[in-house]
């Protein structure tokens, strides 16, 4: 196609409404339509080669605004990241107001690839001074109670709560966490649990067991115990929290009951 009929057909479209904003940098210099030269007053100087012709512009009439990209769900980003990264989210974590009273966030403890995770109701004053879960009293039971299945803290088991950070009440005292405050923290525990893929879990007091379950708040532990539940397929077991034990010695021979289902609950090949 010679110039002449190439202005012709240029022509013809602008007339149309179809003509094209564009013109191959080997183009003839003496077609220059109309609707390309109005064109190059919107497209970005990049966009103008330095022959003169134009590549990848679109017509005035296209030109419509990107949409603005949209911050992806918190939810779906939780899911899909790395260990560190998870790890480096929490320690600056600000979803809720238990990050003001913090002194260290408290990820968890142990092997990442651990056969048994066992899951608590979130930080208490030691360990919201140490950034480790089941430290003092309760940590020792809990230590004891690791033994028992011939397991200890960093082999073969992992340590976490439902929220990282310490819940305290108006003076200071440890409290469970809200539903909110839950809510805010639940996806780091659910993305521990995808990423460390234990073989059974055991959750550590009521609020542990509603949070993982999304059962009623008003459950009480007693209908919780003594049955195998399941988590994203992964088998799950309740039991008392190791301070309610501190407080209450004799529900330990209870909760022994407890860990040796969990350990009935484990494939056989573990």
């Amino acid at each position: 196609m010679n110039a002449a009929e190439q202005t012709a057909r240029i022509k013809i479209l602008n007339a149309m409404g179809l003509g094209p904003l564009w013109l191959s940098r080997y183009a003839s210099e003496e077609v220059t339509p109309v609707a390309a030269t109005l064109a190059l007053a919107d497209v970005p100087p990049a966009a103008v080669l330095p022959d003169g012709g134009v590549t990848d512009v679109v017509t005035v009439a296209d030109v419509t605004p990107s949409s603005a990209p949209v911050a992806s769900d918190p939810v779906d980003r939780v899911s899909v990241m790395s260990w560190d990264a998870l790890q480096a989210e929490v320690a600056s974590c600000v979803a809720c107001g238990l990050c003001k009273g913090r002194t260290k966030t408290v990820f968890g403890t142990g092997d990442t690839a651990a056969t048994w995770l066992f899951v608590g109701e979130g930080p208490g004053y030691n360990e919201n001074l140490q950034g480790e879960p089941f430290v003092g009293a309760a940590g020792q039971l809990l230590d004891n109670m690791l033994r028992a299945l011939g397991v200890q803290r960093g082999e073969r088991a992992y340590i976490a709560n439902v929220v990282k950070c310490r819940p305290t009440d108006s003076r200071g005292k440890d409290r469970p966490p809200t539903a909110d405050e839950i809510q805010a923290c639940l996806p780091y525990l659910q993305r521990q649990i995808a990423l460390i893929q234990p073989k059974v879990i055991v959750a550590l007091g009521k609020t542990a067991a509603i949070a993982l379950l999304g059962a009623d708040p008003d459950t009480p532990v007693s209908q919780l115990r003594g049955k195998e539940h399941h988590v994203n397929g992964v088998p799950m077991i309740v039991t008392y929290h190791p301070a309610y034990l501190l407080r209450k010695p004799v529900e330990k021979s209870k909760a022994w009951r407890d860990l040796c289902l969990a350990q009935n609950a484990l494939p056989t090949n573990v």
